[in-house]
């Protein structure tokens, strides 16, 4: 009883749950849709299995014949195409042409009708057989090319199953004993299981070395956006305008043209969302150091309106209510050194993105004003507040070191005010006679 009927059944459970691991596996990884092709191979032959213990149908034989002649077009398509993909290949014939096999194989066996199914269906597993030999050979041909280690495990698994189906047909066709075939069905399964868990083992490499490539990717990201602060914090320091200007604008054009252009190459291939979303943000950050290299000064009012422009879009786009606040452009003159337009997008966005990922507001208000001869810039939102555990060390949370530094490099200032559950305050101010001049 343990032979008959409890080894078949733990044998078909443990495919259907590889297998259905895999194709999850395979359809979330694109890069590795063989897995979900050799799961799906797996979860049909779990199905073809059964019918070692299933004995009492409520159908015919014919109807069932008929099932499992469509079921083995199904595992033939995914065995196909899972040993053409692992070779490394994808024949686009293929997408079609076994799709169109399966529907083909249905109409046929029901035109023959219960009297010539067994013929018909016999030759039909005939091609099948045929298609799925040509497919083990292309791909042990693909792989003895292209020198792949693979090899060696592939090839025996190959041969074991193959043998083990011919003897199942014999054993069927001739008077072996049956317990031959009864094996023989048994042996392809187990060989499945192993292949899976190489397969699965490579896929969990595979992984661990994405991982090791993002870290590395964010590594090199701020290595190189360090690189472009130490770059514009030494050429501030040259004394000679003219070199510096030279230089700037050669960094600048380096920087745009090779780091920008990988970077923008990351944000439109990479398959990982994190990393595209890293690239995204190194590639505007690059993009405002270039600016700033470039030393240009910027209208006070176009600088007003970018801000406003990615300020209202970060909130909205995070769920937050943003209001912006700023004196009409006709009131607004002067341009803004390059310095101190970069610096205080720096101070802007920190300030922004600690709203959107700590303080949990629904609100946020920023305004901007000339008084006094400075120029004030204050954003306020109605969130929880600094937490208890950064009182009185507020330098050391979300940013604020970074922003109050920036702030003193311009000859102003950056002050927090925040309370638990009364929301932050963050004031900006610049001496407008160091930083702006007359249009």
């Amino acid at each position: 009883m343990l032979f008959a009927v409890r080894l078949p059944e733990m044998v078909a459970g443990t495919l259907l749950l590889l297998g259905g691991a895999m194709v999850a596996m395979g359809l979330l990884a694109r890069r590795h849709g063989d897995l979900a092709y050799f799961g799906a191979m797996m979860v049909g032959w779990a199905l073809v299995l059964s019918r070692l213990w299933l004995t009492e149908l409520p159908w015919s034989h014919a109807q069932t014949e008929l099932g499992l002649a469509v079921l083995m077009s199904l595992i033939t398509w995914a065995a196909v195409q899972f040993l053409v993909r692992y070779a490394g290949r994808r024949l686009r014939w293929l997408d079609v042409a076994l799709p169109a096999q399966a529907l083909l194989m249905l109409v046929t066996l029901w035109l023959a009708g219960p009297a010539r199914l067994y013929p018909v269906s016999g030759l039909w597993f005939l091609v099948l057989s045929l298609e799925i030999a040509a497919a083990a050979i292309f791909y042990l041909l693909e792989t003895r090319r292209r020198s792949q280690g693979q090899l060696w495990l592939m090839g025996p698994l190959l041969a074991v199953v193959g043998v083990a189906l011919a003897t199942e047909f014999l054993a069927q066709q001739t008077r072996l004993d049956a317990r031959v075939g009864y094996v023989a069905q048994l042996i392809p399964s187990l060989v499945f299981i192993t292949l899976a868990l190489r397969l699965l083992q490579r896929y969990g490499r595979a992984l661990e070395s994405a991982e090791q490539g993002r870290a590395e990717l964010e590594v090199r990201i701020r290595e190189a956006t360090a690189q472009i602060e130490r770059n514009f914090a030494q050429l501030s320091e040259l004394k000679v305008e003219q070199v510096t200007d030279r230089e700037r604008k050669r960094i600048a054009a380096d920087l745009h043209d090779d780091l920008g252009a990988k970077l923008l190459t990351i944000v439109h291939t990479s398959d990982n969302e994190r990393i595209s979303t890293l690239a995204r943000e190194a590639l505007e950050e690059m993009r405002l150091s270039v600016r700033g290299l470039t030393g240009k000064p910027v209208r006070l009012s176009d600088a007003l309106g970018d801000w406003r422009a990615e300020v209202v879009s970060r909130l909205t786009q995070s769920g937050v209510e943003g209001e912006w606040h700023a004196p009409p452009d006709e009131e607004v003159a002067g341009t803004l050194s390059a310095r101190a337009y970069v610096q205080t997008t720096r101070i802007l966005r920190e300030a922004i993105s600690n709203i959107i990922k700590h303080s949990r507001a629904s609100r946020c208000t920023v305004t901007c004003a000339l008084a006094d001869g400075d120029f004030q810039l204050v954003v306020q939102d109605n969130g929880r507040g600094i937490p208890l555990e950064l009182d009185g060390r507020l330098d050391k949370g979300h940013g604020m070191a970074s922003m109050k530094g920036r702030a003193k490099q311009l000859q102003g200032q950056c002050l927090v005010e925040s309370g638990p559950g009364y929301g932050t305050v963050i004031r900006l101010t610049l001496p407008l006679d160091r930083h702006v001049t007359s249009g």
